[in-house]
């Protein structure tokens, strides 16, 4: 029986310890300037600033649908849609040594993406197809799934947040044979600008033998081809 557990922003997995900080550094950074404020400091603060912009547009804060608004933004903000800026909600990994010595493509695909443009604050909405070759170490399923969702959990870029996923991967599981495609529908293209309802945005993050070996690299490109794709 594998032993696994999460304590105190370590993760553990049989032979492999990780501190949730070194991985953080071994990831790309998201423009960040430390202000010292708690989470409750925090919604406390969006919330005055965000009532302060829904006067401003002349709504009516004493209205019943209205009232709450701005407390409910700013929790959302802080324990939903930018959670990912918190180390403290980096998710339970597990990882196991290779012990069947698999040494072939492992996909998961069809990964929900749901992130925040930075530009505009608007809706980042896709899927990704999320690949490694192991050497060492496998890791679960779903914590690739929980990898994609935290960086996510950000205002992003779509070019930051592919190399963010390709970044843990390829520390958390030492190999360089890490892909990442994500394909996007971004709603400040939607919503605004040009309008364009139809437009989808894509980018890919090779690496190692998916960067360099052409059969491997046209096999996880096939395998990004799914039928959520195509529709």
């Amino acid at each position: 029986m594998k032993i696994k557990y999460y304590l105190k922003g370590y993760l553990m997995a049989k032979n492999y310890d990780y501190d949730v900080m070194e991985i953080l550094k071994n990831v790309r950074p998201t423009p960040l300037v430390k202000n010292g404020l708690s989470n409750a400091e925090k919604i406390k603060k969006i919330s005055m600033h965000f009532r302060a912009i829904m006067e401003t547009l002349g709504l009516d804060l004493t209205n019943d649908s209205l009232a709450q608004s701005p407390d409910r933004v700013a929790e959302m903000y802080i324990n939903e849609l930018f959670s990912g800026l918190s180390s403290e909600n980096f998710p339970k990994i597990t990882v196991h040594a290779n012990e069947y010595k698999y040494d072939q493509m492992v996909v998961v695909r069809d990964v929900n993406i749901m992130s925040v443009c930075e530009h505009h604050f608007v809706t980042i909405d896709g899927m990704a197809t999320i690949a490694y070759i192991p050497k060492d170490k496998v890791i679960g399923l779903s914590k690739i799934n929980r990898i994609a969702n935290y960086f996510s959990k950000r205002p992003q870029v779509q070019e930051r947040l592919t190399k963010q996923i390709a970044d843990c991967l390829e520390y958390v599981l030492d190999t360089e044979d890490v892909a990442v495609h994500i394909n996007a529908k971004h709603y400040c293209v939607v919503s605004r600008g040009i309008k364009d309802i139809n437009s989808m945005a894509m980018t890919t993050d090779l690496r190692g033998e998916f960067r360099q070996n052409a059969e491997t690299r046209v096999e996880f490109l096939n395998a990004c081809k799914s039928k959520v794709y195509s529709s």
